[in-house]
């Protein structure tokens, strides 16, 4: 009686493992390059496969950024709101937890931040929209968090946490982006060095004495 082998992939590569690397490859290329510059040849070159076995895997290219989108998608907005439901303390309170928990979900997947958070999407397409509703769920945690500070803070006007949660949106973003050009700063090591960052923008904006 003959074995039965796993799902048939390509040159002794089980199915499952061949649609792991093609879907690590292509986070890559959709994170690096955009989706308007990325090609599912250049994802296939980068696998060692054929354009035709990507298109056999997964379908068209919107078809595979949506693959990588909705993992994507769903670590982020899980670590965001984790790190908002724990307890703040003085030394970790939220923005730098929601930090930590963003780096680490991205550790080994850095560039994974710009597949959702990339402008080169088509308007009006399901991949746009799928993007823009993990964006809209993780804005509306950013708003929350940011009204919470500024209450805290006694400034209660909507539209500054408005502003304040668009920032916050910015700055992630060039963190993130600084973060991927240094391979060697852990998570742990980037939340600390964010924790140095707040504290000397409170001593600069503050006119405080002292730094972290």
């Amino acid at each position: 009686m003959t074995t039965p082998h796993p799902r048939a992939g390509t040159k002794g590569v089980p199915r499952a493992d061949r649609e792991r690397q093609i879907l690590a490859a292509a986070v890559e290329e959709f994170g690096r390059h955009g989706y308007e510059a990325t090609t599912v040849a250049a994802v296939a070159a980068r696998v060692d496969v054929t354009k035709a076995l990507v298109h056999q895997y997964f379908g068209s290219k919107q078809d595979l950024y949506l693959a990588c989108l909705e993992p994507v998608g769903e670590r982020l907005l899980g670590a965001v709101r984790t790190a908002m439901a724990e307890p703040g303390t003085a030394s970790r309170p939220t923005p730098l937890r929601v930090l930590h928990g963003l780096f680490t979900a991205l550790e080994g997947q850095r560039e994974a931040w710009f597949v959702l958070y990339d402008p080169s999407l088509p308007p009006g397409g399901e991949a746009a929209e799928r993007a823009a509703d993990f964006r809209g769920a993780i804005d509306e945690l950013a708003a929350i968090g940011s009204a919470e500070l500024l209450h805290k803070a006694g400034a209660d006007d909507p539209l500054d946490a408005d502003a304040l949660a668009y920032a916050w949106r910015g700055l992630a973003t060039a963190l993130v982006r600084w973060w991927i050009s240094r391979p060697d700063e852990s998570p742990e090591a980037m939340a600390r060095r964010c924790a140095r960052l707040f504290a000397a923008g409170r001593v600069i904006l503050g006119g405080e004495e002292g730094g972290a």
